[in-house]
């Protein structure tokens, strides 16, 4: 089965105000218009693209970190994960991601897709496995100062974001993408 896109919004925009900005976030409301004439408004999120790193060893085990979370006020155990700088591949900002927080590099690597976790968020979440791994430095950034790392099986963390002990949705699907990727799913 085909599931078609549709390349056309079903309204005009008729207006955009920026409510406010901060680095690269900003928050947005557009007004638009229906063909029947009515008027709707809806509020959007801009943000950067993020990437999601699976790493995974030549005996099945894989990585995960857990950091604080203030949104959330509490921690999260995650794939290796991060924000693209502006212009960066999503490539790139996957190795980055990997060396600064798993203290990884790897050899192999393989996209698996592009998620978007909601409808008034405009980034993507480009989701990568990563092979043939080598431990060097890490190098976190400021505000991942509290994170730790835990290695584990995959099934193990597999079954972490199934059972819903992994909350951060990026990382289950990470994890169930990479899971399918290498027939264990």
């Amino acid at each position: 089965m085909t599931l078609e896109q549709d390349p056309q919004p079903p309204f005009q925009v008729v207006g955009s105000e920026e409510l406010a900005r901060r680095a690269s976030i900003a928050l947005r409301c557009d007004t638009v218009r229906w063909p029947d004439g009515e008027e709707a408004e809806y509020r959007v999120v801009e943000s950067p693209d993020s990437v999601f790193v699976v790493p995974v060893d030549s005996r099945g085990g894989t990585v995960l970190v857990r950091q604080w979370r203030h949104a959330w006020n509490e921690t999260a155990w995650e794939v290796p994960a991060g924000t693209l700088e502006p212009g960066e591949d999503p490539l790139a900002g996957a190795q980055r991601e990997l060396t600064e927080e798993a203290g990884l590099v790897a050899e192999e690597w393989r996209p698996l897709g592009v998620t978007r976790g909601s409808a008034l968020i405009t980034g993507r979440q480009h989701h990568f496995l990563a092979g043939r791994l080598s431990r060097v430095q890490r190098a976190p950034e400021r505000y991942e100062r509290d994170m730790i790392l835990r290695e584990l099986p995959l099934d193990e963390a597999l079954e972490a974001a199934l059972a819903g002990t992994i909350e951060h949705a990026g990382t289950i699907a990470a994890l169930v993408r990479a899971a399918r990727a290498l027939g264990k799913l």
